[in-house]
């Protein structure tokens, strides 16, 4: 299911374009978004962008005469499977088969539904096209602070495929063009209009890191570091160092958060201008505080009267 850091038709990562504005600057405006998110989650009582998928209804079933592969390195043939709302409620020979709707399967095979650990569905979606390649934020070696769930398109017609080949959970990570690409998200492979609506309830996030051949091929053909392996080990060591200091800075900035955070305002805005539903989506699921910023710098949003 995973597919190269490549995100155009070419098969090259799009090349970086220097920028005029400097390191520190943007050092300091990533800071600032992520404290804001952290505060305004805090003070709403939940995570940002948190998991909104919910089982669907199911009627009883039971799979009968099946050989099973259970994972575990158990082969079970001949037996019934009984699998009640959703769940496996029963295994076994000759269960009772009343009221459930049964499904006879002699000679066929079963096995647990298959979790792909490194997917990049829904940020390369198919067909391959410029305008929805979103894999690679590949504007900087590190861009830890992107979420490939933001660039997922659920109505990928991927997602279908995987799972008529038995892929029900998936871990979606950004390309691999970057030291540092951004957070992974595991999803649920089920039909929905939101990412939130796929999203594997209580799964951490990752951090998704490359090496090797892909950063330094980006940005050294840029004439930008890394160009190298010794680069790209130059660059990890540089960005942990940093953050092993903002990790120190923030225990000790925590208490104080904690009480500020109390005390946000919740806010809204009126209209935005997206192209896509789930897009709009994003906007509404996030913390309070972050959509009242959004609203008064009115970079993306656009007044009811156009």
């Amino acid at each position: 299911m995973s597919r190269s850091a490549k995100p155009r038709i070419s098969g090259r990562a799009p090349r970086p374009k220097r920028r005029s504005t400097g390191g520190t600057g943007r050092a300091r405006a990533l800071a600032v978004g992520a404290v804001l998110l952290a505060l305004a989650a805090a003070a709403s009582g939940r995570a940002p962008y948190e998991s909104t998928y919910q089982p669907r209804p199911a009627p009883d079933f039971l799979i009968g005469s099946v050989n099973l592969l259970t994972g575990a390195g158990e082969r079970l043939e001949n037996v019934d499977v009984l699998v009640r709302q959703g769940r496996i409620a029963a295994l076994g020979r000759s269960l009772p088969r009343s009221n459930v709707e049964v499904l006879s399967a002699p000679g066929k095979w079963l096995t647990p539904g298959i979790i792909d650990v490194h997917s990049h569905l829904g940020v390369y979606p198919s067909p391959a096209l410029g305008s929805t390649s979103d894999g690679n934020e590949a504007t900087d070696p590190n861009t830890a602070e992107v979420w490939a769930e933001h660039s997922i398109w659920p109505q990928d017609p991927q997602f279908g495929h995987a799972l008529a080949g038995g892929v029900t959970s998936l871990h979606v990570l950004p390309g691999s063009a970057n030291l540092f690409g951004g957070r992974g998200v595991t999803l649920k492979n089920v039909p929905a209009r939101t990412v939130q609506d796929m999203k594997f309830p209580g799964a951490p996030q990752s951090l998704k890191m490359a090496c090797g051949e892909n950063p330094k091929r980006v940005y050294g053909e840029n004439k930008r570091a890394p160009s190298t392996r010794m680069g790209n080990v130059a660059g990890y060591r540089a960005a942990w160092v940093k953050a092993k200091a903002y990790w120190e800075k923030q225990r000790a900035f925590a208490a104080g958060a904690q009480t500020v955070a109390q005390a946000l305002p919740r806010g809204r805005f009126d209209s935005l201008h997206s192209h896509r539903v789930v897009e709009a989506a994003r906007w509404h699921r996030q913390p309070p505080l972050v959509a009242s910023v959004a609203k008064s710098a009115g970079a993306d949003l656009e007044r009811p009267d156009g």
